[in-house]
């Protein structure tokens, strides 16, 4: 496996790496500042807005009015009008006009409901990072997995080749039979393909392991080949992260619904003002000319919405079934929860004590090898037996490992489901 060429990495170290390099944590570090940004954006409704404008317009014919025809004839009757043509034709307006909220709802609901945006933000990038915990923790406990099957297979072909040397040796002693050691070699031969196999699954893990972590592929990395388990850890029940999420969202919907009923009742109230000039031109002979006249006001600008179509009230509604759903959401995944803590507890007990039951087969059909092998030296075991015996030891190491991924997946569920994946790293 050429491991001695590889920098061993613990689990910790390749979190660690991938806390810093890991695409998906990066990604989810953006969305934390994007949404840092949208709640200075709503802030940023509360500081004056100031806008420069300026136009020109040239009338090729100028505006008419109606004007009492007693304007220009005082004994005109009453209800007779004269058209009149009013203005100059170069007309230029240059301005700043000022604008500031004193008070709106609208902006006050929005600035309350980015905060709360931006915790939920933080909170699904811890999300993200548990998720990314829990892949690196599975990914780097299935290659020490494979990396003890490949061990196994070797000493097991190790065997085979030193049984398949004693059987040659006794053939040409005249005490063993030419089908025995083709038996043999069919045993070496299945053994040498497996560990092709799993040798290439080992790598294909690795390569994962490497994707996940956020480096190279061409990056030289070996795992700890020694798998480490604690058999009496228990995990003190913390809140889990799917259930702040969900009454962070929670608090998101109501504070989207309080909005929507100030917004509905409350009036808004800004500050205005301008200060410009205003210029008139006439380009005719003998009188052209071109005159600038300064215009300023300064007010206050109340707006009360009375009627808007109920557009408010169908968001008001639908608000209402969103926090509903939530409300049941929470529920559901408490329930969830608590039978997921349960079942993960009791299969890490099985796995438990199948491990202790494999770890003593093991011990056992390697004994029971070995004097099977001695017994074959000395003539009293045929090659039969022998190979019921590796078949034996092999199973025993099979249910082993098999023991030891339902052990330390179930620990690692259990990590997860009851919020110490990021604790007990």
């Amino acid at each position: 496996m050429n491991s001695t060429q590889a920098q061993v990495w613990s689990l910790e170290q390749c979190i660690d790496t991938a806390q810093v390099h890991n695409k998906n944590l990066q990604m989810s570090r953006n969305n934390i500042s994007i949404g840092d940004q949208k709640e200075k954006e709503a802030k940023a409704y509360l500081l004056p807005k100031v806008t420069a404008n300026a136009d020109y317009k040239y009338f090729t014919n100028l505006p008419y009015q109606l004007m009492p025809l007693s304007t220009f004839n005082p004994t005109a009757p009453e209800g007779q009008f004269k058209e009149a043509q009013f203005g100059v034709p170069h007309n230029i307006n240059a301005n700043l006009q000022l604008s500031m909220p004193l008070y709106n709802p609208q902006v006050y609901g929005t600035i309350q409901t980015t905060k709360i945006a931006s915790e939920l933000t933080e909170l699904q990038y811890k999300k993200t990072e548990e998720q990314i915990f829990f892949e690196i923790s599975n990914l780097y406990y299935n290659a020490q997995i494979v990396y003890n099957q490949l061990a196994f297979i070797e000493s097991n072909l190790l065997n085979a080749e030193r049984l398949l040397k004693n059987f040659q040796l006794l053939k040409e002693q005249f005490l063993a039979k030419g089908t025995d050691i083709g038996i043999v070699k069919l045993q070496v031969g299945q053994l040498t393909s497996q560990k092709v196999s799993i040798g290439s699954k080992y790598e294909q893990v690795l390569n994962a392991l490497k994707f996940a972590i956020g480096v190279s592929i061409k990056q030289n990395l070996q795992i700890e080949p020694n798998i480490q388990y604690q058999n009496a850890n228990e995990y003190s029940p913390l809140s889990i992260l799917d259930i702040h999420i969900i009454k962070t969202q929670n608090r998101l919907l109501s504070s989207e619904l309080s909005t929507l009923n100030n917004s509905r009742f409350l009036p808004s109230l800004n500050l205005i003002g301008m200060y410009g000039t205003t210029g008139f031109g006439y380009d005719k002979q003998p009188t052209d000319f071109i005159k600038f006249f300064p215009i300023g006001f300064a007010g206050i600008q109340l707006s009360y919405p009375l009627f808007n179509g109920t557009v408010s009230q169908r968001k008001i509604n639908q608000k209402k079934i969103e926090i509903q759903n939530n409300e049941i959401r929470f529920g559901l995944l408490t329930e969830q929860n608590n039978m997921q803590v349960q079942n993960a507890k009791m299969q890490k007990g099985v796995a438990k004590k199948t491990i202790e039951t494999a770890t003593e087969q093991i011990q056992l059909a390697q004994t029971i090898y070995e004097q099977t092998i001695i017994q074959q030296k000395q003539g009293t075991a045929s090659l039969t037996d022998v190979l019921l015996a590796e078949n034996a030891l092999r199973e025993a190491q099979q249910n082993y490992l098999s023991a030891v991924i339902d052990y330390l997946k179930a620990d690692l569920n259990l990590k997860k489901l009851t919020g110490n994946i990021s604790t007990t790293k």
